[in-house]
């Protein structure tokens, strides 16, 4: 069995958008017919550029090899160009397409993508969302108001929910890391407090950033909330800056948490031996893969840190990450989205049942694709799939993050 044929999807969302504005599929085919699917979490460059990209990586690396040869086909991609460093946009190439390659081993084996990695752990995965906005909520009013977000974490938590995730300290923006204002601060501790005050002991508060804070200010906003024991501080400074996140981590008591915009063991390993985080976070469209994303896994376990497997795209990556979940002693909880968009495109071949998803026994990822929907809502806008603000934040009043780009409606 050989890798033979690629297929690029980039899929958008329709409104409101949530994970991001557009996905990218690949499709991947062998010369015996079995089919495989992935999602490349890579956004530095836009979509026609990431397809070029994902082509090359493809025809260049893995074009005529057996899909079970995962290792070296990785080691050619990390090693391409004299390199052998991580390379975001390469190695989220390589991801996408990685994960295409695990599904159609399952298929072929008729064996889901966990028993091929280690065997079922876990039944099922703890599940947290983010706090999107409720139908009676208005937008961007919602981004920025306490009560409506300890709303929203109400009607999660009857959902079944026992975590919620939040971000109201500010817009992350193109600038080093900055001082939060006061008004920021505020506008923290009052949704902890709101979002607390509604949930109880019922969820856990997962208190987001988007590494936006210089380490004096992380430390000042974490001390800040960590009086309503959120059960992490997300990204409080710029990923790459490992040594001053273990001080921010050291100054606060809320466990720090990291890892969307990592890829490789290489950049998560010092992470641990840095001590910056207990909280791992890889997007396994963007961190190696599957392969790769159990090996950073393990080396968490010998840091005795725990995994939370991001997602702010579509559902491909999502069941990438249940089904590596499935085989990790040090799995926290996983992210969700829950869309009528996201669940349609896998035809809700993956469900979140009281606050858990259940670990799906089909073969390969154990999803069915509707190729069909994805490509009848292809991506004509520029952006990218997420845009950084290029203004300072205000320190003369509220500032408001609008909720990860979403769609807006027509």
């Amino acid at each position: 069995m050989k890798l033979a044929d690629l297929d690029i999807i980039v899929t958008a969302p329709p409104a409101p958008g949530w994970g991001g504005r557009y996905w990218i599929l690949v499709k991947v085919t062998t010369d015996t017919g079995i089919t495989g699917w992935g999602e490349c979490y890579a956004s530095s460059v836009g979509p026609d550029a990431m397809r070029a990209v994902i082509t090359d990586v493809f025809s260049r690396h893995m074009a005529g090899e057996n899909p079970e040869n995962i290792e070296l086909m990785f080691r050619r991609a990390y090693s391409s160009g004299f390199t052998q460093r991580p390379d975001l946009t390469v190695i989220g190439a390589w991801s996408g397409l990685e994960i295409a390659c695990w599904d159609i081993l399952g298929k072929d084996r008729d064996r889901p993508v966990h028993a091929l990695i280690g065997g079922r752990l876990n039944d099922r995965i703890r599940a947290y969302t983010y706090l999107y906005p409720q139908d009676n909520h208005r937008l961007p009013d919602f981004w920025a108001s306490a009560d409506m977000a300890a709303e929203a974490a109400e009607a999660y938590v009857a959902q079944g929910y026992t975590a919620v995730k939040f971000d109201p300290a500010g817009p992350y923006t193109i600038r080093a890391g900055h001082m939060p204002s006061m008004h920021d601060i505020e506008t923290s501790v009052n949704f902890c407090a709101a979002i607390r005050g509604a949930v109880g002991p019922n969820a856990d508060l997962l208190f987001g950033t988007h590494g936006q804070f210089s380490t004096g200010g992380a430390i000042r906003m974490g001390q800040a909330i960590d009086p309503f024991s959120p059960l992490w501080y997300e990204e409080p400074i710029p990923p790459d800056a490992v040594g001053e996140m273990a001080k921010v981590a050291a100054a606060v008591k809320t466990p720090v948490a990291t890892g969307e915009r990592l890829t490789t063991k290489a950049e998560f390993a010092t992470v641990l031996r840095a001590g910056a985080a207990t909280i791992l976070q890889p997007a396994l469209g963007r961190s190696g893969g599957i392969w790769e994303t159990k090996k950073i896994a393990t080396l968490a376990e010998v840091y005795n840190a725990q995994v939370a497997p991001h997602l702010y795209a579509g559902p491909i990556e999502w069941a990438a990450n249940i089904q590596l979940a499935a085989t990790l002693p040090n799995i926290l909880m996983a992210e969700t989205i829950e869309t009528p968009f996201h669940a349609a495109l896998i035809k809700n071949s993956i469900t979140v049942e009281n606050g858990y998803v259940a670990v799906p026994t089909a073969p390969g990822l154990g999803i069915d694709v509707d190729e069909d929907l994805a490509r009848a809502h292809p991506y004509t806008d520029t952006g990218l799939h997420l845009e950084m603000q290029s203004d300072p934040i205000s320190y003369h009043g509220q500032n408001v993050f609008a909720g990860g780009a979403p769609v807006k409606s027509e």
